[in-house]
C-alpha cells in the first residue's frame, strides 16, 4: 500500500497552515489515503455507501464481498436481486449497482482517460450513469484517482469532522464550509480524509 506522492507534503503545509487540523493529523502519524486502483470496485463501494454510516457500510460491503467472491460488473450483474437484498442493500442501490455495471460492460464510461481529465470532467463523465452523483463521483477522485484538492461539501462526516475541531454548532452552511476550505487549498483532500478520520475508529477507504 502507497501513500499519494503529495501526502507528507501536504501534511507538513496543512500543519503549518492550521493548527487546530495540525492537531488531528499529529494524532495519525502512520496513517494515510491509499488507493484501490480498480474504478469499478471503488465505484461500487461508494453506491453502497451512500447515506450511511461508515460502520454500515463496511458491513453491507463485507456481506457483498463475501457473496459475490470477486468485485466485477459481470458477477454483480449475475447475482440474483434476493442475494443482494440479503447483504442489506435497499431497492434503490441494488439498481444502482446494476446500471453501473451496464455502464461498465458497454463501455458508456472509460476509466482509461480520466487521468487526463480534470476533476470536473471526471465527475461529469460519473454522474451520467444513474445512481452516481456528485458525492459519489467526489469519492472516487478522492480514493481513486487520488486527487488532491478535492472539497466533498455534501457529505455530512465532512461537515461534523470540522465543526467539532473548531468546536462550531453543527451543521454549518456549504457556504461556509467552502469558505473555510480555502485555507486547506490546495490539498482539501487530506484535509477532508483527516476530518474524517477524526470521527471514526476505522480509515474510511473505497
Amino acid at each position: 500500500m502507497k501513500k499519494p506522492f503529495f501526502w507528507e507534503k501536504a501534511k507538513k503545509v496543512l500543519i503549518s497552515k492550521d493548527k487546530k487540523l495540525g492537531r488531528i493529523i499529529k494524532s495519525y502519524p502512520r496513517d494515510f489515503l491509499f488507493s484501490k486502483s480498480d474504478p469499478y470496485y471503488t465505484l461500487a463501494r461508494s453506491i453502497v455507501g451512500q447515506q450511511i454510516s461508515v460502520k454500515a457500510a463496511q458491513a453491507v460491503w463485507d456481506r457483498y464481498e463475501k457473496k459475490i467472491k470477486k468485485v466485477t460488473p459481470r458477477n454483480t450483474l449475475k447475482m440474483h436481486f434476493m442475494s443482494l437484498k440479503a447483504c442489506g442493500l435497499s431497492r434503490q442501490k441494488i439498481s444502482y449497482l446494476k446500471s453501473l455495471s451496464h455502464g461498465f460492460i458497454n463501455k458508456e464510461i472509460n476509466p482509461k482517460n480520466w487521468k487526463k481529465y480534470s476533476d470536473e470532467e471526471v465527475i461529469s463523465e460519473l454522474i451520467k450513469i444513474k445512481g452516481i452523483g456528485r458525492w459519489t463521483a467526489e469519492m472516487f477522485l478522492i480514493f481513486n484517482l487520488c486527487r488532491p484538492d478535492i472539497f466533498p461539501v455534501d457529505d455530512l462526516g465532512l461537515i461534523k469532522g470540522i465543526c467539532n475541531c473548531y468546536d462550531i454548532k453543527y451543521p454549518i452552511t456549504k457556504e461556509n464550509a467552502i469558505k473555510m476550505s480555502s485555507k486547506w487549498k490546495p490539498y482539501r483532500s487530506v484535509a477532508t480524509w483527516y476530518f474524517w478520520r477524526s470521527l471514526d475508529p476505522i480509515p474510511v477507504e473505497y
